[in-house]
């Protein structure tokens, strides 16, 4: 499989209060095309900071991130900006949707920072919509007119309107009730079958089984790696199997 994303010695060190608090530790990891990559831990294992510096939202204080060949950590702020934009759609456990605008409109200022063919950006978002079950009827309503599992789903197409090589998501379903949790998780899945790349950050078993990559964290370092296949629905022995990897990682 092609790598996305490979890092190098990756450290990552925040001062509190006078001491260094070392979040992330000489990590060396590899992200392939295609994967749904989970990544799980305990509280403070790393597991945003990571997310995080692989995206290029936030710098390490040492290493490399090699994402597409190049080498994220050696640009400045506006051309790491301008990266994320090309290369990168974001799912949060907040929406942040702006809600002076409409469902629409959310979309097309994403699409229109990285391509000025209008009518190709307003095509695509009207049929990326369609696909998550986000009807015309609530294009032009505002997110706060949505559910939560409704706003989420905007999300996802927000994230993945400019083609992004990647998605990071981070706690995606953390806020959302247990049946919307699984109508976003069922999005997220059906897109990877297609072959988009997802990174996730999860604390949550249901979710992580959507993965077929599980990476553990444990004060800053890859503890375990599980691979799980692709995601079969009711697939009791890919429970199990994740069940005894987390169980054997002291979760």
């Amino acid at each position: 499989m092609n790598k996305i994303i490979k890092t190098e010695k990756l450290c990552k060190t925040f001062s509190n209060g006078g001491l260094q608090q070392h979040v992330l530790k000489n990590l060396d990891l590899e992200i392939y095309e295609g994967d749904f990559t989970i990544i799980m831990g305990a509280s403070g294992a790393g597991k945003s900071t990571l997310l995080y510096s692989l995206s290029g939202m936030d710098k390490p204080t040492l290493g490399k991130i090699i994402f597409n060949d190049k080498d994220i950590t050696k640009m400045n702020i506006d051309s790491l900006a301008f990266f994320r934009r090309e290369n990168c759609g974001f799912v949060f456990q907040q929406n942040y949707l702006i809600n002076s605008m409409s469902v629409l409109d959310n979309i097309l200022v994403s699409g229109l920072l990285v391509s000025k063919k209008k009518k190709e950006v307003v095509n695509k978002a009207k049929e990326l919509l369609n696909k998550v079950d986000i009807n015309e009827e609530l294009w032009n309503k505002f997110p706060t007119q949505l559910s939560g599992g409704e706003a989420q789903r905007v999300g996802i197409v927000r994230a993945l309107i400019n083609s992004p090589k990647i998605v990071f998501a981070d706690e995606p379903t953390g806020a959302l009730n247990s049946k919307t949790g699984r109508d976003v998780l069922n999005t997220l899945t059906e897109f990877n079958n297609n072959g988009q790349s997802i990174v996730m950050v999860t604390h949550d078993i249901s979710s992580a089984r959507r993965g077929n990559r599980i990476i553990y964290l444990k004060d800053g370092e890859v503890a375990g790696e599980l691979n799980l296949g692709k995601y079969v629905p009711n697939d009791k022995e890919r429970h199990q199997k994740l069940n005894d990897f987390l169980v054997s990682m002291g979760w």
